[in-house]
């Protein structure tokens, strides 16, 4: 499963011209929110049950596929069916991907012949994925100041999720992904 989502690191004009990011972060659109924000962008690459097992951290004004592109050559999954949304459309994406031994579902675009249909189910599963990284392990509110800070707090938040993944596993907990228990 492949998505992203922003990371913002400033609300105001005043903060950005003099935050340590500048030159790093940049002005990216959030359409789940209608918003633009200036940060980063995280893009996660998991398996079905939550564990991440690639990420990338990009300015918010990078190209979507071409960091997806980075993130999949870097982890090579051949084999693998790779769920990702509509940002990941276009001729040359899918092309990379075949390359890379890998198949992409995505939902169809509504200029598109039917392929996938809209993949809701599938879309989900990714989406509460990185909801419980924003939501239970306050990915959105890291307080990072310099880029290696924010660096190591979004790693330490996917190391967190997947340790928790992994010890669910190893007690047999269901579902694998909740952290719940862990949530004092």
């Amino acid at each position: 499963m492949l998505d992203s989502t922003p990371i913002p690191c400033a609300a105001s004009r005043e903060t950005v011209k003099r935050s340590a990011l500048a030159g790093h972060a940049g002005y990216g659109y959030c359409a789940s929110h209608s918003r633009y924000f200036w940060g980063f962008r995280l893009y996660v690459l998991c398996a079905p049950d939550g564990m991440p097992f690639g990420f990338e951290l990009a300015p918010a004004n990078a190209s979507e596929r071409q960091v997806a592109a980075e993130v999949l050559d870097r982890v090579q999954q051949p084999g693998y069916t790779i769920v990702a949304d509509k940002g990941f459309a276009g001729a040359e994406f899918e092309q990379l991907i075949l390359d890379l031994g890998c198949r992409i579902l995505r939902p169809d675009r509504r200029n598109e012949p039917h392929r996938h249909g809209n993949l809701g189910g599938c879309r989900q599963w990714i989406e509460s994925i990185i909801w419980s990284c924003k939501d239970k392990l306050s990915l959105e509110r890291h307080g990072a100041r310099k880029l290696p800070g924010l660096i190591a707090r979004v790693a330490q938040r996917l190391l967190a999720l997947a340790a928790a993944i992994w010890h669910n596993h190893r007690i047999h907990h269901h579902p694998v992904r909740s952290l719940v228990c862990y949530d004092h």
